[in-house]
C-alpha cells in the first residue's frame, strides 16, 4: 500500500519551503532592531519553525524528516538557478544586473552557511519537539515547542553566523548578530503561541492525527521511515 499524505499536510510543508526560500533571498540585508544588527531574514525565518513544531506535534518526526529535506532541495535548486540566471548575459536594455547580482548572488561561502545551519537546526528542533513530547505524554505543548526553538534556532543563528561572517565582521558583532537572532525568533515562537496552539489543536482534529513517536528512527537520512 502507497504512503498517502493530506492536503493539509502537503500546504504545510509548501508554506515550509516558501519560508525557507523568502527567508534565504531576505539574508542578503542586514537590517537595524533597537542597537542590535540582524539578517532580514529574521524576519520571516521563525514561521519556518512554527511550522516545524506543527508538523512534529500532528504527523511526527518522520513527516517532518521528508519536509526538512524537501526543503533543502528547494534551496538548493533555487541557488542554482539563481546562479544561473546571474552568469547568463542580460539583455541590453536591462540596467538592474547589478542590483539583481547583488541580491541573489549570495557567495559561496553564504549558501553553504545557510544550508548547513537550516539542515542542523531543523532537525535539531524536530528532535527536541518529539522526544519531549514521549516524555512528558503529549503534556505542555508550549514548553516543548520553546524549548525546540531554543535549542533549533539558537544552533542556527550560531552556525549560519559564524560561517558567514567570521572575518567580515568583528566578533562583538557576530556576537551580538547570534544573540539577536536567537531571542528574536524565540520572542517571536512566544507572541505567535497562542495561534500556533490554535493551529496545532485544529489540525488534529480535522486529520484525526496526534502521533507519538514510539518506534521510530531519528536518523535524518532514513528516508525510507516514513
Amino acid at each position: 500500500m502507497k504512503n498517502k499524505v493530506s492536503v493539509l499536510f502537503l500546504l504545510t510543508g509548501v508554506l515550509f519551503a516558501a519560508c525557507l526560500l523568502i527567508s534565504n533571498i531576505l539574508a542578503s540585508k542586514i537590517i537595524m532592531i533597537g542597537q542590535w544588527s540582524a539578517p532580514a531574514g529574521v524576519l520571516i525565518f521563525p514561521l519556518a519553525y512554527i511550522i516545524n513544531d506543527v508538523i512534529v506535534e500532528v504527523w511526527g518526526y518522520a513527516k517532518a524528516r521528508m519536509i526538512i529535506w524537501a526543503g533543502f532541495g528547494v534551496n538548493i535548486l533555487a541557488a542554482f538557478f539563481f546562479m544561473l540566471a546571474i552568469a547568463m548575459p542580460a539583455a541590453p536594455f536591462f540596467e538592474g544586473q547589478e542590483a539583481f547580482q547583488s541580491v541573489l548572488g549570495s557567495s559561496v561561502r553564504i549558501v553553504l552557511a545557510s544550508l548547513m545551519a537550516y539542515v542542523v537546526g531543523s532537525f535539531l528542533n524536530a528532535f527536541v519537539m518529539s522526544k519531549f513530547k514521549m516524555m512528558t505524554g503529549g503534556k505542555g505543548f508550549s514548553i516543548r515547542a520553546i524549548v525546540s526553538t531554543l535549542a533549533g534556532e539558537g544552533a542556527d543563528s550560531f552556525l549560519f553566523i559564524t560561517i558567514a561572517f567570521i572575518g567580515v565582521f568583528p566578533y562583538p558583532v557576530i556576537l551580538g548578530m547570534i544573540v539577536t537572532q536567537t531571542l528574536l525568533k524565540t520572542t517571536y515562537e512566544i507572541l505567535v503561541l497562542p495561534l500556533t496552539i490554535w493551529i496545532v489543536n485544529r489540525i488534529k482534529v480535522i486529520e484525526g492525527e496526534d502521533c507519538y513517536d514510539k518506534q521510530i528512527s531519528y536518523n535524518p537520512f532514513n528516508l525510507k521511515q516514513i
